[in-house]
């Protein structure tokens, strides 16, 4: 992967080694938890990249969801992951990079993976969304809406992310969010995109 695409391995190494994730709620994001709510289809194929300490990979699983892949590219998370999940056969971890990761998904989870790419690269993120997408598959999440002196995290607006996906997804949902966590209410918009 392009050195420069997102932040490398050695700098989420590490943040969990010295424990610096503050972007961690220790919760599943309540916007997530929601859509989570009214799936009826458990045997959805579902991926979550970058997905930190995975609590809607946990909550997925709590629903009774069959078919849940993580893939992160901290081997010091992915480790923590396979020590919480131990046993569990509907989960599968993948220490590895998002964008060579192949495979086919009816879901694709977004909770703070977008926003730890530079805004340059992307474009890339959503052609490899699409290609990793089935058809009628569905990118549903969180974007921040707001910027940042720095990052990560990068931040943006709805206009950026409606230039960026219009002609690639049939964009459903781009709206601001009500029911986002007490620390984030009023930064993240609801994204609900299909392939």
């Amino acid at each position: 992967m392009n050195k420069d695409l997102a932040l490398g391995k050695e700098f989420w190494e590490y943040k969990y080694r010295n424990e610096s994730t503050d972007w961690d709620m220790g919760e599943v994001s309540p916007p997530i938890k929601a859509y989570i709510d009214q799936l009826e289809n458990k045997d959805l194929r579902i991926l979550i990249p970058g997905a930190g300490f995975a609590h809607e990979a946990e909550y997925l699983l709590e629903k009774g969801f069959t078919q849940i892949t993580v893939i992160d590219i901290s081997s010091i998370l992915i480790a923590h992951l396979k020590e919480k999940f131990k046993g569990n056969d509907r989960i599968t971890l993948i220490e590895g990079d998002f964008f060579e990761h192949k495979g086919e998904y009816d879901l694709i989870i977004e909770q703070t993976f977008f926003c730890t790419l530079y805004p340059k690269h992307r474009p890339r993120y959503v052609q490899k969304v699409k290609e990793l997408m089935a058809e009628g598959g569905k990118l549903v999440g969180l974007l921040f809406d707001r910027d940042f002196d720095s990052g990560p995290p990068f931040g943006g607006f709805k206009k950026d992310y409606i230039e960026l996906f219009e002609g690639h997804f049939k964009l459903k949902t781009i709206e601001r969010c009500y029911n986002s966590h007490p620390a984030r209410m009023g930064n993240e918009l609801w994204i609900n995109l299909e392939k």
